[in-house]
């Protein structure tokens, strides 16, 4: 037998190798083939209506006609505010986890409170968005009250994201910086989340396609059914690209066929393209590091 001749182990390996290798890419076809049809669906029934009037008129004939100009707005409004409020709470709350806390009854607790956030369903966000900022503090059906009501609903996916990219840092890095004389706020702020903000991104991505697709929390919160003015503060009410959607295709009769499909192409446009932003600058700043 020759010395670099194939084994019948090395043969069974290979077999073995290739069957899960076919699975594999199998598996991952049977869940990129929904999205495939779904994409190819709304493009199909819906781009018969799309235009750069469709984008930037807005609704006419009781909705049955023209564009979706304030509730893509709106949509934007609520995105940006929910952001602003929820990426510096979640990032501040990661670092004191990862960087302070130490492993106490409290900390779990705040862990427990972070898990428990996360699988509540967002139709109980929407009635504590209705009862603490729409009625406690005031703010009335508006922008703010909806955003804030997001903000809360997504917090622990920025928390979570922030903290995994945090530990992800050597702490070797920080022994450096100790070391050097540096405090431990000092070592966070030039050191630690530098390298960490390509995962703090991951977080902002997973939050805007959540906050962007949410009905619930900002129909009860912020969203109309309808408004003829655009918003002019954060104390307005605004349309919504989801309560839209919902609004053409399930209570607006005599709504034409390609048009809620157009709404959803549009909605999910406006994902992919806040994503695909995200994702390059995340790439671009994973390619800054040194290790």
């Amino acid at each position: 037998m020759s010395l670099f001749e194939e084994t019948a182990l090395n043969a069974k390996n290979k077999r073995v190798q290739g069957l899960y290798r076919t699975l594999f890419m199998l598996m991952t076809l049977l869940l990129i083939t929904p999205v495939v049809i779904i994409l190819a669906t709304l493009v199909v029934k819906g781009s018969a209506v799309l235009s750069i009037d469709f984008l930037f008129t807005d609704p006419t004939d009781g909705m049955t006609a023209g564009g979706i100009f304030p509730a893509l707005l709106g949509t934007v409004w609520l995105v940006t505010v929910a952001l602003l409020v929820s990426v510096p709470l979640g990032v501040a709350a990661a670092i004191y986890l990862s960087e302070y806390a130490p492993d106490n009854w409290f900390t779990r607790l705040i862990n427990l409170a972070i898990i428990n956030l996360a699988g509540v369903p967002s139709i109980v966000h929407a009635l504590f968005g209705v009862g603490a900022f729409v009625i406690f503090f005031g703010f009335g059906t508006s922008i703010l009250a909806a955003s804030l009501t997001l903000a809360i609903m997504t917090l622990p996916v920025v928390i979570v994201a922030t903290r995994e990219s945090l530990q992800a840092v050597p702490q070797a890095f920080r022994e450096a910086c100790w070391n050097m004389g540096a405090t431990r706020w000092q070592t966070i702020r030039k050191v630690v989340l530098p390298n960490s903000i390509s995962g703090i991104l991951t977080g902002v991505i997973l939050e805007v396609s959540r906050t962007t697709g949410e009905t619930a929390p900002v129909m009860f919160t912020g969203a109309a059914f309808f408004l003829p003015f655009l918003p002019q503060s954060v104390f307005d009410q605004t349309m919504a690209m989801s309560l839209h959607l919902f609004v053409v295709s399930t209570q607006v009769p005599h709504v034409p066929e390609a048009l809620p499909y157009g709404v959803a192409l549009v909605l999910i446009g406006m994902v992919l393209i806040m994503n695909s932003i995200s994702i390059a600058f995340r790439m671009y700043l994973r390619g800054k590091k040194k290790w």
